[in-house]
Parts: structure tokens; C-alpha cells; sequence
């Protein structure tokens, strides 16, 4: 009686020392797994946050700078207003944990053996044509041929940001490090090519609205001339959307092949002596280029294969 009592002592041992090891053991595999999935978790995209806090930096630096007009806070506020798309897509990159996103912003900007030169090329030559389209149709409003011809200086001063010549400079570099870091691709994470050209159209074209009422700008000159002129630039930059996003896709995503074409399209912009009657006839030519682009490269902008892999293309 002795024995079998021991016996069945020493088997109830054995059967709580095995639960206690396996519930050991299920709590070890759960933090493995646990720990496991924090490392591959992919980097989760916030478009809205993004937009959101760069519109609203953006515009409160531009409401000082409407405030003071000039001096040292105008230039000051203006600068910084200019920079908030890339502050913010800098924060947001490499304040993140994610390994994957800050070695994709770097591609992006420096791998330059990356680009594709004949989409450069063929982007560059588009918008010459554009231009050029555009000057001759605008005859038909009695429009003069001489636009074909170079301005000697800029339409606007600069609103005390130096000078028009940097502003461009700046402009064309620091806005697409903040639309092209971070901002084009956060809505490409959740949809096609084609429907992030439309909202970051929208939105790219709402971030410049307090710019026409700012003295010393592009934009202030052309609301002055004509309140219909400031509803044009709006309208145009829907369309231009898909252009841009364009050159940035068919170049592996790339950053610096952005900044080229903006440099260029706003150099042209400036330095042909169109009138702004012509740059609403020109505004009819960039849809069409627009749509002839969309067709054209239907797989492009309408595959879903990138999405919610991103930084994996």
C-alpha cells in the first residue's frame, strides 16, 4: 500500500513538473513569435498626418510672412514655409524605427546611376511641346507669336526670399524631397498610381493657395491681374499631377529625377515670355499630354501591384 501511494505521488510530481515545462515552453514560443513579428512588421504609411501637418506649417509660416510683408521674419517665415515639406518628410523618415524606409529615401536621392535618362528626355521634350502647342493655339486669342522669345528678368521678386532666381532653385529641390521623400508614395501605399495623381493633384494644388496673397509672388501677381488666372494655375495642376508622377515612377521612384524636371518646368515657366492667356490655353495642352500619358501607360497607373509594398518596388 506504501509503494503504490509513493508511486502515485511521484507520478503527479512528474505530471505537474511536465505542465509547468510546457506552459514554460508556450510562453517562450509566444515571445519569440512576438519578438519575430516586431522586426519583419512592415512600415505603416500616414498620409493624412503627413498632408495634414505640412499644410498647416505651411500655411502658418505664410500667414506670418503675409503679416510682416517684409524684412527679416518675412524672408525668414517664407523660408521656412518653403521648407516644411521636406522638414516634415525628413522627421517623419528617420524619426521612424523603419530600416526600410530610410535606406529607400536615400536610393531615392542619391543613387542617381539609377535614373532612367530617355523618361528625363522624353518628360523634358513633352512639356517643350506643351509649350510650344500652347503659344501657337493662343493666336487663335489673339495671342502674339512673340512669346516665342526669353524674358530678361522673372515675373515676381520673391516675396523676400532673395531673390526669384532662388526661389525657384529652392522650390523645385525642397518640395519634391517632401512630396517625393515621403508625401507621393504614403497614398501610393493604399491605391493605384492613378488615383494618388488625383489626390496629390488636389492637395499640391491646396498647399500653394496662400501664396496668392502674399506681395512679391507668382501667384500674388497673376490674382492681381486676373482673379481667373489664380483658378487656372489651380486647374492646371491636376493634370500636371500624372506628368510628375510619371517622370518619378518610370525613374525607379527617384527623387532627383523629379527635381530636374520641376526645375525645368518652372525655369520654362518663368523664362518664355508666355502671356497668361496663353498659360490657360496651356493649361487645355498639359490635360491632353496628361491623358495621352495615362493611356499610354495604362499597366503603370492602374496595376495594384505595389500596394502595401511600397518599399518593396
Amino acid at each position: 500500500m506504501n509503494f503504490s501511494k509513493k508511486s502515485e505521488t511521484l507520478r503527479q510530481q512528474k505530471n505537474l513538473v511536465q505542465e509547468e515545462l510546457t506552459e514554460k515552453c508556450s510562453q517562450n514560443r509566444q515571445a519569440i513569435t512576438i519578438s519575430v513579428d516586431c522586426i519583419n512588421k512592415p512600415y505603416i504609411y500616414r498620409p493624412v498626418r503627413f498632408y495634414v501637418t505640412t499644410i498647416l506649417a505651411t500655411w502658418g509660416f505664410w500667414f506670418c510672412a503675409l503679416i510682416f510683408k517684409e524684412g527679416f521674419i518675412c524672408t525668414l517665415t517664407m523660408l521656412l514655409g518653403l521648407l516644411s515639406p521636406a522638414i516634415i518628410a525628413l522627421i517623419t523618415v528617420f524619426g521612424s524605427k523603419s530600416k526600410e524606409l530610410k535606406a529607400d529615401f536615400k536610393r531615392k536621392i542619391f543613387r542617381f546611376y539609377k535614373l532612367r535618362l530617355k523618361y528625363i528626355f522624353a518628360a523634358v521634350i513633352v512639356f517643350a511641346l506643351i509649350v510650344s502647342c500652347s503659344i501657337l493655339l493662343s493666336t487663335l486669342w489673339g495671342q502674339s507669336l512673340n512669346q516665342f522669345s526669353v524674358t530678361e528678368g522673372f515675373s515676381f521678386t520673391g516675396a523676400g526670399v532673395t531673390s526669384a532666381f532662388l526661389t525657384i532653385l529652392l522650390a523645385s529641390v525642397l518640395e519634391e524631397v517632401g512630396w517625393r521623400g515621403y508625401g507621393e508614395d504614403s497614398i501610393a501605399q493604399y491605391c493605384s498610381w492613378f488615383t494618388e495623381s488625383i489626390i496629390f493633384g488636389f492637395v499640391w494644388a491646396l498647399w500653394h493657395l496662400p501664396l496668392f496673397f502674399i506681395p512679391g509672388t507668382y501667384h500674388f501677381g497673376i490674382r492681381e491681374i486676373n482673379v481667373l488666372y489664380m483658378f487656372n494655375f489651380f486647374i492646371s495642376v491636376i493634370p500636371f499631377g500624372f506628368i510628375t508622377t510619371w517622370v518619378y515612377v518610370k525613374n525607379n521612384r527617384s527623387m532627383l529625377a523629379s527635381i530636374i524636371f520641376h526645375l525645368f518646368v518652372n525655369f520654362m515657366q518663368e523664362k518664355i515670355a508666355m502671356t497668361q492667356t496663353t498659360k490657360c490655353v496651356e493649361t487645355i495642352c498639359v490635360t491632353v499630354a496628361a491623358v495621352i500619358i495615362v493611356f499610354t501607360n495604362k499597366d503603370m497607373f492602374f496595376e495594384k501591384r505595389h500596394i502595401g509594398r511600397i518599399l518593396e518596388s
